[in-house]
């Protein structure tokens, strides 16, 4: 029974704040490849192909950037007990935009 009072005497240190800037530095990577997405589906004259792949990139990085946010919150609301964990739906929902976003990239360079 003193496993509940070790887990109140816990200090996460910084680890909330490396946290926070792993998921600032994730979400302006996916911005970045969103951009070059639309840079691309622009350069290389309009496509139904292109412009759809587009539009499902930004849908990816939107959907991406309402979760990162959400969590960004979080983390910083944390308060002496540290954050609460990352749901598995939200983790589950990061993860599929990424790789996602990181397929649809790839898919316009190709």
């Amino acid at each position: 029974m003193t496993a509940p009072a070790r887990e109140q005497e816990r200090d996460p240190g910084l680890q909330p704040e490396r946290t926070r800037l792993a998921w600032r530095r994730t979400t302006l990577s996916s911005t970045v490849a969103a951009v070059l997405a639309a840079k691309t589906t622009l350069h290389g004259g309009l496509s139904v192909t292109g412009v759809v792949v587009c539009v499902l990139c930004c849908a990816l990085w939107l959907g991406f950037l309402a979760i990162a946010h959400r969590r960004i919150r979080v983390l910083t609301a944390a308060g002496p007990g540290g954050p609460p964990a990352l749901t598995p739906r939200h983790a589950a929902v990061a993860t599929l935009c990424t790789v996602a976003l990181a397929v649809c990239a790839a898919a316009l360079v190709f």
